[in-house]
């Protein structure tokens, strides 16, 4: 951690539109530092990838965002912050329950449900990341969804237990510091084989579509800069950005 080597701080609200929005809106008034995270109990607008919305009930899911500045980060290289927290993520839930798996590009599925989406926000200055908002949703005590959000699910649903979220949030933490170690280490290779190992459907051939129909394929690679490459079983690759193709 940088940005005057202070211990990060952590902001407990709650209610707020977003913890996106709110650290923000934050930092225009007081700069924080890196690691600094804003916890809220509810979220009137919470929002997940391309502008979704994220159904959390008030108290019952862990919703919080972190501030980093990796400002020695390739923009062309941002996509490993994506990795390192689900990474994370995938890892907390771990140590709760079996099965977890990251859905490309950083949904996090127990089986084949959702249990918990990230919406990163990344500041760019020249060719480098300087500010990355980092937003996630954890569904931890979630009895019932009333939204028409396809598949989720939430840890107490599967364990028939509740979980102390405070709790969930440390043990996310110190995994993702350390994942942001390897980052500032530059240690891409080994967090890229990590995140390989963990996907969703990464083994055998699936049923995708993409706007010319439907296919069937295998997760080939995953490119430095989060593209999805498929083969197709004839030996086609075919390359998507994030929304291209979707898994049927």
């Amino acid at each position: 951690m940088n940005r005057n080597d202070a211990h990060p701080r952590l902001i407990c609200l709650d209610e707020t539109d977003s913890t996106n929005n709110y650290l923000r809106a934050y930092l225009k008034k007081e700069q924080l530092p890196e690691g600094s995270v804003v916890v809220a109990d509810y979220q009137t607008g919470g929002r997940g990838q391309t502008g979704n919305n994220w159904e959390s009930s008030p108290g019952m899911n862990l919703l919080f965002s972190i501030v980093l500045y990796p400002e020695q980060l390739l923009a062309n290289r941002q996509f490993v912050l994506s990795q390192i927290t689900s990474l994370a993520v995938k890892e907390t839930l771990d140590a709760y329950t079996d099965l977890i798996s990251i859905k490309w590009s950083n949904d996090i599925y127990r089986q084949n449900k959702k249990i918990s989406g990230i919406l990163i926000e990344n500041d760019v200055t020249g060719i480098t990341i300087s500010r990355s908002i980092i937003g996630i949703g954890i569904n931890l005590n979630q009895a019932l969804f009333e939204s028409d959000a396809p598949n989720p699910v939430s840890l107490t649903q599967v364990t028939g237990k509740t979980y102390d979220k405070q709790e969930a949030l440390n043990r996310f933490l110190r995994i993702f510091y350390a994942y942001y170690l390897l980052v500032l280490q530059e240690k891409f290779t080994e967090i890229k084989d990590t995140y390989m190992q963990a996907l969703y459907r990464k083994e055998g051939y699936h049923s995708f579509s993409d706007p010319a129909g439907s296919f069937s394929a295998r997760i080939y690679d995953i490119e430095t800069t989060g593209h999805l490459l498929l083969q197709l079983e004839n030996g086609e690759v075919r390359r998507y950005a994030f929304k291209e193709v979707s898994w049927e």
